[in-house]
C-alpha cells in the first residue's frame, strides 16, 4: 500500500476531466479533536525492550510534528486484554480505603510509554477506561473469565463497593498526575455489554448513572479533580445502549460526553440527534486478526469516514505497538501499527501505520469538517486557510480528481494507483480566480 502525503495545488485549473469532488468550504460541521491510538502494557513492554535510540525513533514517527503527530490517545485503567495478564491497582481484597493502591507495575511499561509520547507531543489528549474493576469488587471475584460466569461478571451493587471504586478511579487520576500525566477523560466502563475471557464487566445504564451521580462525581469534586466523566464505551452488538442512555435526559445530563466504538453510521446519527450537542468520541478502531495486511489497511479510510462524516470528532486506533506475537495476554492476535520483536529487536511498520499516520498528520485538532459531495468515500476538512480532502484510489491505474467550488474547478490532482492520499489546496483559490477575471475585464 502507498499512503501519499500532500500534493498542494496553488493554481486553479480549467481542466474539466477527472472525478468531481464538490466542496462547500463555508458549510462547517464538528471541530476535529484528533487521531490517535492506545497505550497498553504489552506494547509498552515491547517498546522498553529496545535500546533508547530505537525507542526514540519509533515514538518520533508516531508523535512528532515530522511524524504522524498523534494527538488523541487512549490507555487502560488497570489491565485491558492487552495487559500481559489480569491486574488492578488494588489487589488486596476488601481494601475499601485503598491503603494498598499502587500503579507500580505500570512504571515499567505504560507510564514510560506515555511519557515518551508527551515529550514529542505535549498537547496530546489522553483518555482512559477500565476493562474491569478489581476482581474483589465484582460478584465473580475475578477481573477476567467473565465468559464462564456471565451472571457474576458485574460490579457489586453495594454502597461500600461504589465508594471504594470511586476512590480507586480518583486515586488513579491523582497517581498519574504525580507522574506528570494528565488524564483528560475517564469513560466508566469499556464495552459495557460484553462477557469475555479477558477483563470485562457488564454495566447497565442505570448502574452507570447511579455510580456516576452518587459516587464518582462527588469523589472527583471532593478531590478537586478536573478529569471529565464520560459514559461508555458503548458499542452496538444486539443492543443500543448508547441510544438508550442519551434518550434519558437525566442520564445524559449526568456525564460530560459519550464514547462509542464498533457502531454503525445509522446508530451514530440517531445517537447524535438525541444527544442534543453533548460531546462524543470514538474510542477503538477495528482490531482485526493480527495479519496486518494491505487489504485491511485499505479499509481504514471507509472506517474513519464512518465516524468523522457522521459527527464524531476523532478516531482512535487500537494497539499502536505490539510484540512479535501480536497476541493479547489471552491469546487473541490483533493488528497494530508496529510490531517489535523483543528478542531480535527487529521493528516492523505495518500497512496500517502508513494510512493512520497520513490521517493523523492532516486531521489535526482545530480542523473542521466541511460539506462535500463525491461518488466515493471522501473526508473533507478545513484548517488554516487550506482544504484537506482524504481520498482513496482502489484501481490499478492512476486517477484524476478535480475539486469544484460554486461550479468552478479550483484544483486538480492525480492520485497514484492503489493508494490513499490527501489533496490540499488553498481556500482562496476561487476568490483569486474571480479577482483575476475582474482584472482581465
Amino acid at each position: 500500500i502507498s499512503a501519499h502525503p500532500i500534493k498542494e495545488y496553488d493554481q486553479p485549473s480549467e481542466n474539466k476531466t477527472g472525478k468531481k469532488l464538490v466542496i462547500y468550504p463555508n458549510v462547517e460541521f464538528q471541530e476535529i479533536t484528533g487521531i490517535g491510538g492506545a497505550f497498553n502494557e504489552i506494547g509498552g513492554l515491547a517498546l522498553m525492550s529496545l535500546p533508547k535510540e530505537s525507542r526514540e525513533d519509533i515514538m518520533a514517527n508516531i508523535f512528532s510534528k515530522d511524524g504522524a503527530q498523534f494527538s488523541f490517545c487512549r490507555t487502560a485503567i488497570g489491565s485491558s486484554d492487552f495487559g500481559a495478564n489480569a491486574y488492578s491497582y488494588a489487589e488486596i481484597a476488601d481494601d475499601y480505603q485503598m491503603n494498598h493502591f499502587s500503579i507500580k507495575r505500570e512504571k515499567k511499561s505504560v507510564i514510560p510509554y506515555i511519557k515518551m509520547a508527551l515529550e514529542y507531543n505535549p498537547n496530546m489528549t489522553l483518555f482512559a477506561s477500565p476493562w474491569s474493576p478489581p476482581g474483589w469488587m465484582k460478584y465473580s471475584g475475578l477481573m477476567d473469565q467473565g465468559v464462564k460466569t456471565p451472571e457474576k461478571n458485574k460490579l457489586k451493587d453495594e454502597p461500600k463497593i461504589y465508594e471504594a471504586y470511586a476512590l480507586y478511579l480518583a486515586n488513579y487520576v491523582k497517581a498519574y498526575a504525580k507522574e506528570d500525566i494528565t488524564v483528560d477523560k475517564i469513560l466508566i466502563q469499556n464495552e459495557t455489554d460484553i462477557h469475555t475471557k479477558y477483563p470485562s464487566c457488564v454495566m447497565p445504564n442505570n448502574q452507570m448513572y447511579k455510580f456516576v451521580t452518587d459516587y464518582l462525581r462527588p469523589q472527583f469534586e471532593k478531590d478537586k479533580i478536573k478529569t471529565k466523566i464520560w459514559a461508555g464505551t458503548f458499542r452496538t452488538s444486539g443492543a443500543l445502549d448508547a441510544i438508550e442512555f442519551v434518550s434519558n435526559e437525566k442520564y445524559l445530563n449526568s456525564v460530560d460526553g459519550i464514547g462509542i466504538q464498533y457502531t454503525k453510521t445509522n446508530y451514530i446519527s440517531d445517537m447524535n440527534l438525541l444527544a442534543k450537542g453533548k460531546p462524543t468520541m470514538h474510542t477503538e478502531g477495528n482490531c482485526y486478526n493480527g495479519q496486518n495486511t494491505t487489504h485491511q489497511a485499505f479499509k481504514r479510510l471507509k472506517e474513519v469516514a464512518s465516524y468523522i462524516n457522521y459527527g464524531i470528532p476523532n478516531y482512535c486506533y487500537w494497539n499502536m505497538i505490539l510484540d512479535e506475537t501480536g497476541k493479547s495476554g489471552w491469546g487473541w492476535k490483533q493488528n497494530s501499527l508496529i510490531n517489535i520483536d523483543s528478542k531480535t529487536q527487529e521493528v516492523i511498520y505495518n500497512p496500517d501505520y502508513s494510512v493512520i499516520a497520513l490521517f493523523s498528520k492532516y486531521m489535526q485538532p482545530g480542523a473542521k469538517r466541511i460539506a462535500s459531495y463525491a461518488k466515493e468515500t471522501l473526508i473533507s476538512l478545513k484548517k488554516d486557510n487550506k482544504i484537506y480532502l482524504f481520498v482513496q484510489n482502489k484501481s490499478d491505474k492512476e486517477k484524476k480528481y478535480r475539486c469544484v467550488e460554486k461550479g468552478e474547478t479550483v484544483a486538480t490532482a492525480t492520485i497514484p494507483a492503489k493508494s490513499v492520499a490527501v489533496i490540499i489546496y488553498n481556500t482562496n483559490m476561487l476568490k483569486s480566480r474571480e479577482n483575476k477575471k475582474r482584472v482581465e475585464k
